[in-house]
């Protein structure tokens, strides 16, 4: 299938700034599609409000934009409606940590057979560039001209101890590593939590001082390493990326559908 088939090109060019990392993750993610030879009939991307979530404007799935921080509970009813669909939830770190994060939480402990990508770039980048959740200390943003008093948090401590059965971290330079991840976290059965961090130059690098889009990946190059690696061994203070969780539990469409038949019975 040509790749052309599965995005909308009526929607053309993009919204993102250039050097986003946004489209590096859309590129991988139709590739992944296209492999793993799935219908785009069967494919369903659900997103809140975000650079992130324009994502689903371009892809020829069926696609629903809802609220900030609301898409995995829609996502949630699709998938419930329709459980034979392959669903996908595209969310930044702002939509899916902040406003969203109690349905983050709740998505992963009931292991729903979600795909959730949190694209991270450590801002909000469409409103202009206030700090997220995820931004840490010291970060300077719109609404920190002094730098960001809050700490940050993992995204894959959170995921791992909320309950998701497929947790991983990869970022917007390991191109081929993010479609391996990927596809295992589509052909997972249970909710899966994918963090790819993204570099955002324009309100990112730019306020901080860390440079255009190169520089960001860059730094994802020579500050991140693979999960059991010597570099991470030899340097604990590296950010892990790579597979953390990927176990078989109960799924809660299957669950549920177990307590219908069971009421049925009775």
């Amino acid at each position: 299938m040509a790749y052309t088939d599965l995005i909308r090109e009526r929607f053309f060019p993009h919204i993102w700034c250039p050097g986003c990392g946004h489209g590096v993750v859309l590129n991988s993610l139709l590739h992944v599609v296209d492999e793993l030879g799935l219908d785009p009939r069967s494919m369903c991307m659900i997103s809140g409000i975000g650079c992130s979530a324009r994502i689903s404007g371009y892809v020829n799935f069926h696609t629903m934009h809802t609220m900030h921080g609301r898409a995995l509970p829609c996502a949630t009813g699709i998938k419930m409606s329709k459980p034979e669909l392959n669903v996908i939830v595209p969310m930044g770190d702002g939509d899916a940590m902040a406003i969203g994060g109690n349905h983050f939480i709740h998505a992963c402990r009931r292991n729903i057979d979600l795909t959730a990508i949190v694209l991270n770039n450590r801002i909000y980048g469409m409103t202009g560039g206030q700090y997220s959740p995820l931004s840490g200390r010291g970060i300077l943003a719109t609404t920190a001209p002094y730098g960001s008093i809050d700490n940050d948090f993992d995204t894959v401590s959170l995921a791992k101890g909320a309950g998701a059965s497929f947790v991983a971290r990869t970022t917007a330079f390991h191109v081929k590593e993010m479609a391996k991840i990927l596809k295992k976290a589509i052909n997972h059965k249970g909710f899966s939590a994918v963090e790819v961090m993204v570099q955002c130059p324009t309100y990112f690098g730019r306020k901080n001082k860390m440079g255009g889009a190169i520089d960001l990946l860059k730094s994802y190059r020579d500050n991140t390493a693979p999960l059991g690696s010597k570099k991470l061994e030899e340097n604990p203070e590296l950010i892990p990326r790579g597979i953390f969780v990927d176990e078989e539990r109960p799924e809660y469409c299957e669950e549920y559908a177990n307590v219908i038949a069971q009421a049925n019975e009775e």
